[in-house]
């Protein structure tokens, strides 16, 4: 009989800086509804670089550069809808954002000035990059959790 496999799903999230001191939300179309960085799903065969950089320019209609990879976070809750797995990205970007894609709508935002609603685990990682770009410290690795 084959073994059936339940593994955690990649994904990427996109922390765009602007020339002005902000970053780029996207209010999600999708349920989980809230703002939340740009990201998604990386597809088989996709180096998640290069899932970074697509899934910046479906939803906020730009060009990104990645400037750094800044941490993974995997706690099995992050994400109600499945067990994912999410690499973080830093990136730069010129224009303006244009909402598309999953994305209902686009703003940005500064530290003060951060939407209620946050998707996922997006109120963690932004807390972790202000204080990131304040101290130069990354966040340490947690001993995570198990779900049964």
């Amino acid at each position: 009989m084959a073994e059936k496999y339940s593994n955690p799903l990649l994904t990427v999230d996109i922390i765009v800086e602007l020339a002005d001191g902000t970053i780029v939300l996207i209010e999600r179309k999708n349920p989980p509804p809230g703002w939340a960085l740009p990201g998604g799903f990386v597809d088989y065969g996709e180096a998640i670089e290069y899932a970074a950089t697509r899934e910046a320019k479906e939803e906020i209609s730009l060009d990104v550069t990645l400037t750094e990879q800044f941490y993974t976070y995997s706690d099995p809750s992050r994400d109600p809808r499945h067990h994912t797995v999410s690499t973080v990205f830093i990136a730069t970007a010129e224009g303006a954002p244009e909402a598309a894609d999953d994305a209902k709508s686009v703003r940005t935002f500064s530290e003060n000035n951060l939407p209620a609603l946050l998707a996922f685990d997006h109120a963690r990682i932004l807390r972790d990059y202000f204080r990131f770009k304040k101290t130069g410290a990354r966040p340490k690795p947690e001993m995570g959790r198990k779900l049964s």
